[in-house]
């Protein structure tokens, strides 16, 4: 939001006094699925008012519209009369004349159950949506339940939540009534109101201490697979590793982490990862990934979580800052916020000795080959700052394949100039002593500041050609820096409706194949019109089955080059599936895979500033 000043002229228009916004979310009493949220506000004066849900929220980098979820709105004066409102669009209101209201009354409707229908709407992701099953579980991202009154964000938001008596709510809020009916918490404004999460469940949950940081960790598993203490000895790993590696970057004290599980039975969601927050994460996995998988991911996904209590939540542009639920401006710095979270994600792991030097080097690997899918030549800082912009919004998942590489190459780049005396984590510890959680920077002098407190104007050089110019980086040469070099092989022509067969998925409801939106689209399916939202419904009338995925993949292993072929598939339109024929002929493939390697002999200066970027040390 944009921060203004109160003056005469705002006072005119509305004004209030300092009590807080008494907000209900009641968790008992379920309407058809639905959960009823009531808002009492301070006595207002002669003015209009508006009243918003989020369009989007900080760190989803989505448009959302929470406001679509939201039925049976009621506007209440202080004598329980009905005031009559406009309906602006999905999330705003307006009523007029408002010096009566006293009450806003609703109903609110889960995204989870919304993930896997036909809608114009692109789906919540997941662990930035809402879900509500009556006696099983609440994940109540508070962004999705509560609205606010345009210009009174800054007022505190006193939040009670009804609950079943034998419901735990994992949060890293502190209750303050010791009723089993009710939890009550005191919010400083609505920005930390939808900065504090919760997941009501039956209770299943650790506490413990790792760093000198008190967690919770709050499991949902549906089937009852797993508890939390499961994943204990992990996450105190992990933690006690991720604190080491940030030093006094970190100041948290408390942080909750929120686990859910999804199950076979309950939403069809689709939406796997996690949403940062400054003292808690939400994480939503399948309850049917082995253990392993489950620590794995913990260990990558959730750590990327906590290191944005670094960037962006502690170190941060106005525009985060000043934060615009109702119509968010984006900072042109998701290279640093997400990319640079990402690297830090991955950095960690080899220099704390959880992975090995060459799983480190696959990950680049990986990171490399994906970010082939995207536009190498948009720079960085205008794909961010139009992120939500249908013309860019496809381009933002590069933001954890090529922003993690630019941060990469600019720890080479600061370690080469500095002979190994400063990195990448050195800047951003300068940056956030510089700045911080209530001191932001202004977006479009960022490369100044790096400047100025690395001391080095090289980087301005970097940030010019590679971050917000058009030039793509040159990870050769970097790489070549620090003693590793590529290797390249060429694969055997294939065929198949994107470019790597590995990011094709599953969709059991339609026996379809699906594909991420980030996936980069075949020749042949160039070709024939194909589009990426497409479900494969069948290929020269073979239909699949989660029996038959073999004799499918078989089936088109026999095609050649040239040879006539009809795709089905399922197209939206409109809100509905449409089954559709795409005819063409047939375009085999070929990849050419990369391999990173290190040097069996590498220079002394190579095999220095290696040591020195894989270690942390100087």
């Amino acid at each position: 939001m944009k921060k203004i000043a109160i003056s005469l002229g705002l006072l005119s228009a509305i004004a209030f006094n300092a009590q807080s916004v008494k907000t209900q979310i009641d968790l008992v009493n379920i309407k058809d699925d639905k959960v009823n949220v009531s808002l009492e506000f301070p006595k207002m004066k002669s003015g209009d008012v508006k009243f918003h849900f989020p369009k989007t929220v900080p760190g989803t980098y989505s448009v959302d519209d929470y406001g679509r979820f939201i039925e049976g709105i009621k506007f209440l004066d202080n004598k329980g009369k009905e005031l009559a409102f406009t309906k602006v669009n999905d999330n705003s209101y307006t009523l007029k004349n408002a010096q009566n209201l006293s009450k806003i009354t609703y109903w609110v409707n889960d995204s989870f159950d919304d993930e896997m229908t036909n809608t114009a709407h692109k789906a919540v992701f997941s662990p930035s949506g809402t879900d509500i099953e009556e006696g099983k579980i609440y994940l109540v991202n508070t962004h999705g339940f509560v609205g606010y009154i345009e210009n009174m964000q800054d007022v505190p938001y006193q939040l009670i939540v009804k609950k079943p008596k034998d419901f735990y709510g994992t949060t890293a809020l502190v209750d303050q009534d010791k009723s089993e009916d009710t939890d009550t918490f005191t919010l400083t404004n609505y920005a930390k109101l939808t900065d504090s999460p919760l997941m009501y469940s039956k209770p299943d949950y650790i506490t413990f201490n790792a760093g000198g940081m008190d967690l919770v960790l709050g499991v949902y598993s549906p089937s009852g697979k797993y508890k939390a203490a499961d994943f204990k000895e992990n996450l105190e790993k992990m933690v006690v590793a991720q604190k080491k590696f940030l030093g006094d970057m970190n100041t948290n004290k408390k942080y909750a982490i929120m686990l859910y599980l999804a199950g076979t039975d309950g939403p069809q969601i689709k939406g796997f990862g996690a949403l940062e927050h400054h003292e808690s994460t939400s994480v939503v996995l399948p309850e049917m990934m082995p253990k392993e998988a489950i620590d794995q991911t913990i260990t990558d996904v959730v750590s990327h979580e906590f290191f944005h209590t670094v960037n962006p939540l502690k170190t941060h542009s106005e525009e985060i800052h000043y934060f615009d639920y109702a119509d968010p401006k984006m900072s042109q710095h998701l290279w640093m916020y997400e990319g640079g979270t990402e690297y830090f994600a991955n950095l960690f792991q080899i220099q704390e000795g959880l992975i090995t030097r060459d799983e480190f080097l696959k990950r680049i690997t990986d990171k490399i080959t994906n970010s082939k899918n995207y536009n190498d030549t948009m720079p960085f800082t205008v794909m961010s700052k139009n992120v939500l912009k249908d013309e860019y919004k496809d381009q933002y998942r590069n933001v954890y394949e090529k922003g993690a590489l630019l941060a990469m190459c600019l720890d080479i780049e600061l370690r080469k100039l500095s002979n190994g005396e400063m990195g990448y984590r050195d800047m951003i510890r300068k940056l956030s002593q510089r700045f911080g959680e209530n001191k932001p920077f202004k977006d479009d002098k960022l490369i100044d500041d790096l400047v100025e407190i690395t001391g080095y104007p090289q980087v301005r050089d970097f940030y010019n050609k590679y971050i917000a110019g058009s030039q793509p980086t040159p990870y050769e040469q970097y790489l070549k820096m620090v003693g590793i070099e590529v290797q390249k092989q060429d694969t055997p022509p294939i065929f198949w409706f994107v470019k790597d067969p590995q990011q094709t998925g599953y969709n059991d409801k339609n026996n379809t194949f699906i594909f991420d939106e980030s996936s980069a689209l075949s020749p042949f399916a160039k070709s024939i019109g194909f589009k990426i939202t497409d479900e494969v419904f069948a290929l020269d009338g073979k239909t699949i089955n989660i029996q038959n995925i073999q004799q499918f993949v078989e089936y088109a292993k026999t095609i050649k080059d040239g040879q006539n072929v009809t795709l089905t598939v399922l197209r939206n339109k409109d809100g509905k599936s449409e089954k559709i024929d795409l005819k063409g002929k047939a375009i085999l493939d070929k990849m050419t895979v990369e391999n990173l390697v290190f040097k069996a002999n590498p220079t002394a200066a190579e095999k220095k500033l290696q040591d020195q970027w894989i270690t942390g040390k100087k």
